[in-house]
């Protein structure tokens, strides 16, 4: 049974090896066979994320170790930086967690600039900072890089940054950035199957944890002590751990990082260039991703029309989120999508629209 191509920003396409080694025969997960499994995961997930801090496994969406960010990692307030819907989800994770915060908010596709953190943070309120580095429902990466270098002057302000649609698409130098916590779902750039989270976790991050000590499943010192003995507090979903250890062979071995940050590159590029010549980009300009592009619908096409007569092909790509939805519709150019599938789906959509 065929089944649509997905060029949506996650779930996102998976290559059919991946979701083979999801079959592989159950193993224990107090076993020594699991052991040697998340052992072998462990410095793979660091060389991608240029860390030498333990990155922790979640058995949860992405959303799960954001929470995990704020419960455990703010002992004063949070000052959660907001210019779209998955950093906006910051800032309501950390209130209903009921952990004191303010939310530094600018217009959908406008960029958080450096200056206004600095602002925010030389009044000595914060003690935490949260950052959506890729918001996936504007297509707006934020500048990392500019942002952290921010943090990093005050001492007691730890840096927590969502990567969710970046991670293994772009290269992000966690220990030089002085990230405490960087995390990712992996049904997006990773070209896994949604269901599990990663996450890097600072020896600041672990220490400010023990302090405010809150929370049972996402409690980061005692995730930490089962991590010393390449375990897990709970039971983790195995399939995709055999999944995962595959891909970053992949990614590290047989495509090479360099390779694979490239490639994302050059998918942006034929893309946004295309979305210039035919309609417009939501991105402020100078901010735009590198792993989906958010298209301001200037035609006033009908963007659910256009998915019907993709499906028939079957191919998908987004509609716009949330407010956005028929405004501007999104292309994802990330995972283990090809520079021939992007081309292909381009022509495809300019033959639908008679562009």
């Amino acid at each position: 049974m065929r089944h649509l191509k997905l060029f949506t920003p996650g779930p996102i396409e998976v290559r059919e090896e991946i979701l083979q080694a999801m079959a592989t025969p159950q193993i224990h997960h107090r076993s020594k066979e699991f052991s040697d499994l998340y052992a072998e995961i462990q410095p793979k997930l660091q060389k991608l994320l240029y860390t030498q801090n333990p990155v922790f496994i979640f058995a949860s969406s992405a959303t799960g170790a954001m929470e995990a960010a704020v419960i455990n990692g703010v002992k004063k307030k949070c000052l959660n930086l907001a210019n779209g819907a998955f950093s906006n989800r910051w800032h309501e994770i950390t209130t209903m967690n009921g952990i004191p915060a303010d939310k530094l908010e600018v217009e959908w596709g406008k960029a958080i600039k450096p200056e206004m953190v600095k602002e925010k943070l030389d009044t000595g309120e914060y003690d935490a900072v949260t950052l959506v580095f890729n918001e996936t429902s504007t297509g707006v990466m934020n500048p990392l890089k500019e942002i952290a270098e921010v943090v990093k002057q005050y001492d007691d302000v730890l840096l927590f940054v969502d990567a969710v649609s970046a991670m293994a698409g772009v290269k992000i130098e966690v220990d030089k950035l002085g990230i405490d916590m960087c995390l990712a779902g992996m049904q997006k750039c990773f070209g896994l199957p949604a269901g599990i989270a990663v996450a890097s976790i600072s020896e600041r991050l672990l220490e400010r944890a023990k302090e405010v000590n809150r929370g049972f499943y996402f409690n980061l010192p005692r995730l930490y002590k089962y991590h010393l003995k390449n375990q897990t507090m709970v039971t983790p979903p195995i399939p995709h751990l055999f999944a995962l250890n595959m891909q970053l062979d992949y990614i590290l071995s047989e495509e090479g990082l360099e390779n694979r940050f490239a490639r994302h590159e050059k998918m942006a590029k034929i893309v946004q260039d295309w979305a210039r010549k035919y309609f417009d980009i939501f991105a402020e300009k100078g901010y735009e991703s590198k792993t989906l592009t958010c298209i301001e619908n200037t035609r006033n096409i009908s963007v659910a029309d256009l998915n019907k007569e993709l499906a028939k092909h079957y191919l998908r790509i987004s509609n716009g989120y949330g407010k956005l939805k028929e405004k501007t519709f999104r292309i994802a150019h990330m995972g283990d999508l090809q520079v021939h599938d992007i081309k292909g789906l381009l022509a495809l959509i300019e033959e639908i629209l008679n562009l």
